[in-house]
């Protein structure tokens, strides 16, 4: 089911779906721990990224003055979505490090751009960002408790995270801390502040299991009088939310389109199973059951891609398209879970082993209703927003005693 892509991105985009389907398909199962130390799957990963730098394909969307190939926001929203097809992908192509390379560029001074940017947008090193606070419900951001204060010339952070992903590997984490207590509004009490990972008090408390996975990336992290220059802050003082809202609109978007790639990787594996699979005397694809799954899924799929394009549309043209990244936050995490859940329907109990990524994929798209934000805060979000006009107007009505 190929959708439509504007003529001018369609052979960079025919590019990168054949590298994904034919070269790190494949190979996929030994790429989702390639950062461990001595995995086998770390040469595999060196050898496709090498492969991805020498075709032109690496860093396309970061910004040439950082050493990217400044592919314009469109474009790089087109690819993402066959990129998409392989959760290792992004970190074949060096796109794992998109959103923070453009936040550094950003706000940085410029010693943190001198000393990270050149490695993270080469593939050098790995960032994490550290928001989420375990005990505190980080749908309501302002409850966050970690707290830097100024001690001299220094901050001095006192605090605990969690899933803050890939901290074990990661050189800096960007955290979000409390710093400002007088401020006009509870958003504009926390800033953004980097923290070298070799810090000391920064200390890895465990990799938080997550479906039975005891050796994950997302890392509780307890930050005991960690103590960092002054100039570690990361745009100005209060701004951390704002910093961290336009990190997470760009990759609210990212996110939907690559859910939108691996739910059209489960179509196929769907639709496959359908005409190959034969039980009761005729294919699984003659069943009007089936039918339905693959009608409901082609039908999501592009419900959600055009929602998600006006989405990125938007916020290309300067809209913080607050309604629309709101929607397909929650659309698309849902779409992609009735896509593989279908797919693993059809497949049965081979559906739920490691032979095929459904399963991996299915424990993804239960955790991005989770991700960015829980899908009701985003609900109650767009539906204030979408309400707002006419809550208005009656407003006025009742005012003017109409």
């Amino acid at each position: 089911m190929d959708l439509p892509v504007p003529d001018h991105v369609r052979p960079l985009v025919d590019r990168f779906r054949a590298f994904v389907d034919e070269r790190i398909n494949p190979v996929e199962h030994l790429l989702y721990t390639w950062w461990e130390p001595d995995d086998p799957g770390g040469p595999i990963m060196a050898d496709l990224r090498a492969q991805a730098k020498a075709e032109g394909l690496w860093a396309i969307g970061h910004p040439k003055e950082v050493g990217g190939h400044g592919l314009p926001f469109m474009d790089y929203v087109y690819v993402n979505e066959v990129v998409g097809r392989s959760e290792p992908a992004v970190w074949v192509f060096g796109q794992g490090t998109l959103q923070d390379s453009i936040m550094l560029n950003t706000y940085a001074p410029p010693e943190w751009r001198d000393k990270y940017l050149g490695p993270l947008v080469n593939g050098d090193i790995i960032q994490s960002f550290g928001m989420t606070e375990p005990g505190v419900a980080s749908s309501d951001a302002t409850q966050l408790q970690t707290t830097a204060h100024v001690d001299g010339d220094e901050w001095v952070i006192n605090g605990r995270k969690w899933f803050t992903s890939l901290a074990r590997f990661a050189k800096y984490t960007t955290v979000i801390a409390r710093t400002e207590e007088d401020a006009p509004r509870p958003h504009l009490a926390f800033s953004a502040i980097i923290v070298p990972t070799d810090t000391p008090g920064y200390n890895i408390v465990r990799s938080v299991p997550v479906f039975g996975d005891t050796e994950g990336d997302h890392c509780e992290v307890e930050y005991d009088n960690i103590r960092v220059p002054y100039t570690n802050l990361l745009g100005e003082r209060g701004q951390g939310f704002m910093l961290g809202q336009k990190r997470l609109g760009a990759g609210r978007i990212f996110h939907a389109m690559r859910f939108l790639g691996r739910a059209q990787r489960c179509y196929d594996y769907l639709c496959e199973r359908a005409v190959r699979r034969v039980a009761f005397g005729s294919p699984l694809a003659d069943k009007q059951l089936i039918q339905q799954m693959v009608f409901e899924t082609a039908a999501e799929i592009r419900a959600c891609r055009g929602v998600a394009l006006d989405a990125a549309a938007q916020l290309d043209q300067g809209d913080p398209a607050r309604v629309e990244i709101g929607m397909i936050k929650v659309l698309t995490a849902r779409m992609f879970h009735n896509a593989v859940d279908r797919a693993i329907q059809v497949y049965g109990g081979k559906g739920v082993t490691s032979d095929l990524p459904l399963e991996r994929y299915y424990k993804e798209a239960r955790l991005g209703r989770i991700w960015d934000g829980p899908d009701e805060t985003h609900v109650a979000t767009v539906s204030r927003l979408l309400l707002k006009p006419y809550r208005d107007a009656y407003a006025a009505e009742v005012a003017a005693g109409t």
